[in-house]
């Protein structure tokens, strides 16, 4: 297999689990988030533990993503 091919398919996989986890992160936003939003209304009122929650969700995304690639 030559270098361009490797890189093309690097580049198509790292293509697809972009798409996987926008897809993902779509159905946590329409689906899941309003139902934990019902069942815990007293933390998801307040910004920051929300923000706190996407923000750990979205550093563990990073580093699965990093450790797939690299």
């Amino acid at each position: 297999m030559g270098y361009r091919s490797k890189m093309a398919l690097t580049l198509f996989a790292i293509g697809l689990l972009g798409f996987i986890l926008g897809a993902v992160a779509n159905v946590i936003y329409y689906r899941a988030l309003p139902i934990l939003i019902e069942t815990f209304p007293q933390i998801f009122a307040s910004e920051w533990a929300a923000w706190g929650l996407v923000g750990a969700l979205l550093a563990i995304i990073c580093c699965l993503v990093y450790a797939y690639v690299f």
